[in-house]
């Protein structure tokens, strides 16, 4: 045997496929093979019927820009509820995530995507998570855009890495939903009162945007209003402007508390604050060019306030 360390069901399949081979079934074996090459194995024959199983390297995933992944939204919903991240590093924080949401699943049928642009392997979070993989240079907004575009859920939630449940976070969130004249919920609210500036709400209940660390809205609005203007290539305040339009469309953005923990942000941390003043001053110049002066569509202020 290799210095690898096969899991039984592999060994099992191994060696029914040296008794076939030594029974002369070849054709028996050679399926065999096949499984075992789908289970994520290789197998070398020896001498006197001998054996040796070697793990098979990874296939590099094929990558393609976010323009050409195809939408699912069409068709009808599959799931209670899909879970969808964009991966531009630090896979390990999609896995804990991952992890949390399997735990804290509550018996529903949840659709895990996952928008990769760091080239991880198609198998890297498990034979239950779709990996989106995306061309190196995708921005942030057209990542997410391809991830929600596989959506099968009658809810979709937009969950950065940094944020795991440590309890039922789908299920006050889809109550918050079944009223029709509310898009967007979460847990992290903002309000304005000069649409120049933004601080968290709170209270639960209305509130001028939802910051896009954890974001749900129904399917059908992914089709009616769209995703998020993939001009923000950064991830600053391309929650805002999403917000707005969905705003602009006649529903309504409210905080909805749930239970998650928070981690360091890994984007924020890792880009240097001369970078991070650059591309969160440039995001926001594009949230103001359409929306400065929407003052309909806050809950306070006025004119005034902004001068």
């Amino acid at each position: 045997m290799a210095a690898a360390d096969p899991p039984p069901r592999v060994v099992a399949l191994a060696e029914r496929r040296a008794a076939a081979r030594a029974a002369h079934d070849f054709a028996t074996a050679d399926a065999l093979r096949d499984e075992l090459a789908a289970a994520g194995w290789s197998v070398r024959d020896g001498p006197g019927g001998g054996y040796a199983l070697e793990p098979r390297p990874a296939e590099a995933p094929r990558r393609v820009p976010a323009a050409d992944v195809g939408s699912v939204l069409a068709e009808p919903a599959a799931f209670d509820a899909t879970v969808a991240w964009v991966c531009e590093g630090w896979p390990e924080d999609v896995d804990s995530a991952l992890a949390t949401f399997r735990t804290h699943a509550g018996g529903r049928s949840l659709q895990y995507v996952v928008a990769d642009v760091t080239g991880e392997p198609a198998d890297r979070w498990g034979g239950d998570v779709e990996v989106v993989s995306l061309v190196d240079g995708t921005g942030w907004a057209s990542a997410r855009n391809a991830g929600l575009r596989r959506a099968l859920g009658r809810i979709v939630l937009v969950v950065d890495g940094s944020v795991e449940p440590t309890g039922d976070v789908v299920g006050p969130l889809a109550a918050a939903l079944a009223d029709d004249a509310v898009g967007l919920v979460g847990p992290f609210g903002l309000v304005t009162e000069d649409l120049r500036g933004f601080r968290p709400a709170t209270d639960p209940g209305p509130c001028d945007a939802i910051e896009a660390y954890l974001i749900a809205c129904r399917r059908g609005l992914l089709r009616e209003v769209g995703g998020f203007d993939e001009r923000f290539r950064w991830y600053r305040s391309a929650d805002l402007e999403w917000s707005f339009r969905v705003k602009d469309a006649g529903l309504r953005t409210e905080v909805v508390p749930v239970p998650v923990v928070t981690r360091e942000h890994r984007t924020w941390a890792a880009t240097p604050p001369d970078e991070r003043e650059r591309r969160s001053r440039r995001n926001f110049n594009l949230f103001l060019d359409r929306w400065r002066d929407r003052w309909d569509l806050v809950l306070a202020g006025t004119p005034d306030a902004g001068a």
